[in-house]
């Protein structure tokens, strides 16, 4: 009767903890029971519960835990989504603040160098949230100064 109550509070252990240690441990503790179901000393039952124990911990409880974590890639969600995404200036944009269009939603803005001045409906890209401010740069960033592709190709043209 130990093992059934002990599985019990194991059983409610993990309901709060939520890492299958304690779920792992309660298959431990009915093995216990049904050894002492069988008639079994207390030492058989205690070397089942722990023998148990150990492979489930060992062996049952990564493999499930492998099984569990989610699969695939991190997909950003919230205003980090936002991130890289672009926006058309509603209102003048610069370094003090402004508005754009961004997801389909009017946001407040500011410019992200104090240099750049978007006038209205010049296409920027958002480079970060900043509490309720998105925060943005030029549509296309300018191609670095070692950029292959800006360099004339043999023949003409770009390469």
């Amino acid at each position: 009767m130990w093992w059934v109550v002990a599985a019990f509070v194991l059983g409610l252990l993990e309901i709060f903890a939520l890492d299958l240690v304690f779920a792992n441990l309660v298959v431990a503790a009915l093995a216990g029971a049904g050894v002492a179901a069988l008639g079994g000393s207390f030492t058989a039952q205690s070397l089942t519960a722990a023998a148990v124990a150990a492979v489930m911990l060992l062996a049952v409880r990564p493999a499930l835990v492998k099984r569990l974590r989610v699969q695939g890639e991190y997909v950003p969600t919230g205003t980090e989504a936002h991130v890289g995404r672009p926006a058309r200036v509603l209102a003048r944009v610069d370094e003090i603040g402004g508005r754009v269009k961004l997801a389909g939603e009017e946001w407040s803005a500011r410019a992200a160098s104090p240099a750049d001045v978007f006038p209205e409906g010049a296409a920027v890209r958002v480079v970060a949230i900043d509490g309720a401010t998105a925060v943005v740069a030029p549509a296309q960033p300018p191609p670095a100064p070692d950029d292959p592709t800006t360099r004339p190709a043999p023949g003409g043209g770009t390469a």
